[in-house]
């Protein structure tokens, strides 16, 4: 396997590993019929291993449905703003276990208590509810079920294999892919004539666009489309046979140019040991039949279809065992003969439409029959129809909404499906809303059509989603891209068949070259979702086809969207084919027969160092600095006799008394739901703007600075580290003074020296209880100019100098900045263009302010060759100062730890696919892979994005200590999205682990975003409901692993931390009341002096007397 392999392999199958654990107890495959032909098995290929969106919600300008994140995306929201950060550092809680040592700290073996839901999952669902069988209508269950099912465990990825013997194919139509439409004696199809028509006045009917006259050529390039096909490993191949090709004019005579080109492709395939998958009729009907009989609208054609059928049997039969009569008949009777969207064009209405499906059906049974009774015995093959269908769920879980989406697959799929796979006749609903338009079957018809198909052969994606399926028959419903649920409603309402998927996938723009990251992910989506009906959900599934085999003619979107494996430039003369990004994702795919858990995938078992800082994050603590009443110096009379109220008595006043902590209640309340959290660390930021109102020390919050000191001293006094920032950029005025925000803010240097008299004035009010410094929170880079960057730069390492000179020593603290570090990974990996794109965004989101500080004093290399280059071919000039050496020395090095905040993980690309998704300036696409778990507010959730993270930070910096100082996501007014946060937290300090004991990265602490939903909202961990604050699940199982200091195995060291058996949370109340302390000693030695002498010279006295 070349290296390219091995990276791809490892991309593949282990980005995702939202499923850690490979799924146990997984059902059983459903063994398939008796009657299945054996699989030809390409020669030197190995046997298959005996195994196992996001619903789309906003529509893209193409049509599709794909949302994109954008991962900084604020908090705060305005200029400056981010998410919120936090630290660690410090001392840990007593009794903490450390590994000996850093790299063996760590096992494979899977964590089994945090995961067991996921260990459950397969025989969870399958208790749920396997697919009822029997009679029409059974299907309206699939809602409920689906909408019962555990989350987030079931919309975690699955890492498992397909059945052995599972199909793996390509497919292509022939009017899409072969051209050649005057060679070899074709006659000219209902497309060709539809694509050819003239231009037309304006307010008529628009032309259809340019056609398949050449097209990939596949005509003149069949072993080119093979040798393909040898290079996907692919088991079967789908085609279509040209009518018109074989039968020029919709009858005889015969074209012996198209029997040979059709003789020669099933040869080669036979070569190759590819079964072919053989369509008689897709969409290009001989233009001869409808101009002599009117096409699918006269009774003639079911028996003309029937002869053209035998003589594709009697030549073709011998080395084709599965034959598929007509692909999509929704599509050819709606649109041909009811809208005229497509060819023949035919504006019929409802009537004719109902009238062309009935003749489709009762064609299609005469095919069946016709093999069943006289090639069947020979051939040993079988027939079926490939049916398309959308997928669509309630507006809501009502029975009346449920009732209409039922009612939407009966209009499309079951229209079709049912006469055949149930009953020989139409939909109930159909029948009693359509009344006279739909035609009627006679009892013998019935009979006739009903059995009439070997397998279910499905098609599902872009042709019909969101394209041509009627908006009147989604019954205004939502449409959704859900393949599990539509297989497992195929499955409930048509007495479990077994389904081929014979046509499966998206689209990218016809723009889109060679990396099509877009359409590797929608194709993810869709086998990962076969996979799941298969194994959750007991659905037969036996082969999968993706659509397409290479680029070509996408009916009435002509060449704007691409479909294919290949690539094609359809400009070009020779056609040759190029492989996308694609097809090395589904060969590989093909190969490992599916997502075969890797050790990648698995949780790891093990623990954290001693003194690892587990922490929570609260943007701005809750400032009351409301009085207590005991600071009131009036005095009051209580009215007893008529007010019942106290009365203010005028002239007399008591003495002041000095504030105290204990008079801020709202101190008392955060420090008690602290503690129940068990963290060592507390992250929060000062006020800019509220301690120094005018920028400046001529006036001074001291009721404010008055209350952070106490809350800083009551955290200490339960020993609970304060990680305090200076500033964070939020919405209003970027929370800097108002003065310093109307005069250019960061873009003004004065801001500069602001900072650092502010810097020091908060050292020096509040250094003796702070020792754990962040300069400047997650300053949002997507939002600052090079010049206010390059000044907040200099402003950072004035005050990180500042205290290193005058304060570091007398309050032994450390300080650093923190950044907010969402991970970019290349959207196709095996892509160069795609990897410098990730680089490159990697470097202006992170690097910009990192490398100056940790790096070599200067801004990054790629951000100033970027620059360059855009200003060299832009009207505009984006401007990166430079720094003096001076300011080079003294930026460098301003750090004592690296501190990020992390919340997800974005995809990205170079190939322009979507205008609304793309960054012209950093000349980047924005891609979303739709298998990730997203929450409410659409960000995803990507544990290994965080290892990746750290160990790119490693890389680049060395072995500095690195703080995750954030790390959290929303949840939603709906509680079922805590458990979301469950998984989250879980998985991502998981991942942490993994780099810590696996990757050697120096992971000092973890500290979740955030603490309560009242200065979150959606965020916290504590819920906070009419003033009260609740805790969530997420804060009990991040307490957990709080208490076990990770996630200890049995074969985890349990070492007790030395500094820690010592340690007495109670001691520092005595360390820092020590004048407190000396004072009740003497007095109580002077107490007991007293005493002494008392009882001394009592007793002599005594003795005196006596």
């Amino acid at each position: 396997m070349t290296p390219l392999h091995e990276f791809l392999l490892n991309y593949c199958y282990t980005r995702d590993p939202r499923c850690d654990v490979p799924c146990q107890g997984s059902p059983a495959p459903l063994p398939p019929s008796p009657a299945r032909p054996p699989r030809l098995t390409p020669p030197g290929s190995r046997p298959r291993r005996q195994l196992s969106p996001r619903e789309p919600g906003e529509k893209d300008a193409d049509g599709s449905s794909e949302v994109i994140i954008n991962s900084r995306a604020h908090r705060g929201g305005g200029a400056g703003g981010g998410r919120r950060g936090e630290i660690k550092g410090g001392g840990g809680g007593v009794g903490r276990r450390e590994p000996p040592s850093r790299s063996p700290a760590g096992s494979m073996a899977p964590a089994a208590l945090p995961l067991l839901p996921v260990l459950l999952l397969p025989p969870l669902l399958l208790v749920l509810g396997q697919p009822v069988l029997g009679a029409p209508g059974q299907g309206a269950g699939t809602w409920s079920r689906f909408a019962r099912l555990p989350y987030p465990q079931d919309q975690l990825f699955l890492h498992d294999t397909f059945p052995d013997g599972f199909l793996w194919g390509a497919g292509s139509a022939a009017y899409q892919t072969e051209g050649g439409w005057r060679q070899g004696g074709k006659g000219a199809s209902v497309w060709d004539t539809f694509a050819h028509r003239p231009a037309t006045p304006p307010g008529s009917v628009p032309p259809g666009p340019a056609g398949g006259d050449v097209a990939s050529d596949s005509y003149n390039n069949l072993f080119r489309d093979v040798e393909g096909l040898r290079r996907l490993g692919v088991s079967h191949y789908r085609f279509s046979l040209a009518w018109a090709r074989l039968l020029p004019n919709g009858t005889t005579p015969l074209n012996p140019a198209g029997l040979a080109h059709y003789r020669r492709l099933l040869g080669r395939l036979r070569e190759l040991g590819v079964e072919p998958v053989v369509t008689l009729y897709h969409w290009d009907l001989p233009q001869g039949l409808q101009d002599a009989f009117g096409g699918w609208a006269s009774p003639v054609l079911p028996q003309l279809f029937r002869d053209y059928a035998e003589l594709c049997f009697r030549h073709f039969g011998g080395q084709v065992r599965y034959w598929l009569t007509m692909d999509n008949p929704y599509v050819v009777a709606w649109h041909g003969y009811g809208t005229g969207r497509l060819p023949p064009g035919v504006q019929g209405g409802p009537r004719l439409g109902y009238r062309a499906a009935h003749h489709l059906l009762q064609a299609h049974a005469k095919v069946w029959h016709l093999y069943n009774d006289h090639f069947r015995p020979t051939q040993r093959g079988k027939v079926s129809i490939a049916l398309s269908s959308h997928w669509i769920k309630p507006q809501r879980m009502t029975e009346k909404d449920i009732k209409e989406c039922q009612k939407s697959l009966d209009f499309v799929l079951g229209w079709f499906a049912k006469p055949i796979f149930i009953d020989g006749d139409y939909p109930e609903s159909m029948r009693s809303n359509l009344s006279s338009l739909l035609p009627e079957f006679s009892e013998v018809e019935k009979k006739y059509i009903k059995g009439t198909a070997d397998f279910f052969a499905l098609s599902f994606g872009a042709t019909l989603s969101f394209q041509l399926l009627d908006s009147h028959m989604k019954f205004q419903q939502l449409e959704s891209i859900s393949l599990r649920q539509l297989l497992y409603w195929i499955s409930s309402e048509y007495d479990n068949p077994q389904i081929f998927i014979v046509e499966n996938s998206w689209f990218v723009s016809g723009s889109t070259k060679r990396d099509d990251a877009k359409y590797i992910y929608y194709l993810k989506k869709f086998i990962m979702e076969t996979l799941k009906a298969i194994r959750y959900d007991g659905v037969n599934v036996f082969g999968y086809t993706v659509w397409s085999l290479l680029d070509g003619f996408e009916w009435h979107r002509g060449y704007s969207i691409r479909r294919g494996l290949f690539y094609v430039d359809f400009q070009s003369h020779d056609k040759k084919l190029m492989p996308k990004s694609s097809v090395l994702f589904y060969q590989k795919l093909i190969e490992k027969n599916g997502f075969p858990p890797l050790p990648e995938n698995q949780p790891i078992e093990g623990i954290l160092p001693c003194g690892f800082a587990w922490g929570i994050v609260d943007n701005y603590i809750q400032v009351d600095t409301t009085p207590a009443q005991f600071l009131d110096s009036n005095v009051y009379v209580w009215d007893v006799h008529q007010t019942k109220k106290l009365i203010k008595v005028d002239g007399v006043l008591t003495a002041k008394r000095k504030r105290h902590c204990v008079d801020f209640a709202a101190v008392r309340l955060q420090i008690s739901l602290l503690q129940e959290m068990h963290v060592t660390h507390f992250h929060f930021s000062l006020k800019w703007s509220l301690i120094l109102p005018l920028g400046n020390l001529s006036l001074i919050n001291h009721t404010l600075v008055h209350y952070y000191q106490c809350f800083a001293s009551e955290l200490l006094r339960v020993n609970i580290t304060p990680v305090v920032a200076l500033w964070q950029p939020m919405a209003e005025n970027q929370e800097l003074p108002v003065s310093l925000a109307k005069c250019g803010a960061w873009e003004n240097p004065e801001t500069v020296q602001a900072f650092v008299e502010y810097a020091k004035f908060c050292f020096t009010s509040l250094g003796d209880h702070v020792k754990f410094w962040i300069t400047m929170n997650e300053p949002s880079v997507k939002n600052l100019t090079y010049t206010a960057g390059h000044n907040l730069l200099k402003a950072h390492a004035k005050a990180w100098h500042l205290y290193d000179k005058e304060f570091r020593r007398s309050q032994k603290g450390k300080i650093s900045i923190a950044l907010q570090a969402d991970w970019v990974e290349p959207a196709c990996p095996f892509s160069r263009n795609d990897q410098e794109v990730a680089d490159r965004i990697l470097e202006f989101d992170i690097g910009w302010l990192a490398e100056p500080i940790f790096g070599n004093g200067d801004y990054p290399q790629v951000m100033r060759a970027w620059l360059h280059r855009r200003n060299s071919v832009d009207l505009y000039n984006f401007h990166l100062p430079y720094f003096s050496e001076d300011e080079k020395k003294l930026i460098q090095g301003s750090f004592d730890f690296f501190a990020l905040s992390h919340y997800t993980t974005t995809l990205v690309g170079w190939e322009k696919e979507d205008a609304l998704k793309y960054d012209h300036y950093l000349e980047v696409q924005m891609i979303n892979d739709i298998t990730w778990l997203h929450s409410p507010s659409r960000a995803a959730v990507v544990p290994w994005g965080l290892r990746k993270l750290l160990k790119w930070v490693k890389s680049k910096y060395g072995d500095v200590p690195v703080y995750v100082m954030a790390n959290g996501i929303d949840d939603g007014q709906n509680m079922v999205y805590d458990k979301l946060r469950v998984y989250y937290i879980q998985n991502y300090i998981n991942e942490a682990l993994k780099a810590y004991t696996l990757d050697n990265v120096n992971l000092q602490g973890y500290f979740v975003y955030s603490f309560n939903d009242k200065t979150a909202p959606k965020y916290g961990l504590y819920s906070y409901t009419a003033n009260q604050y609740e805790p969530k699940p997420s804060m009990k199982h991040y307490r957990e692993i709080i208490d076990k200091n990770g996630f200890p195995g049995p074969e985890t060291p349990e070492l007790l931390c030395q500094e820690e058996i010592a340690s007495c949370p109670e001691c520092h109340f005595f360390r820092t009341r020590k004048s407190l302390l000396a004072f009740i000693s003497f007095v109580f030695v002077a107490f007991i002096v007293t005493i002494f002498f008392i009882t001394y010279y009592s007793k002599r006295v005594e003795r005196r007397y006596k």
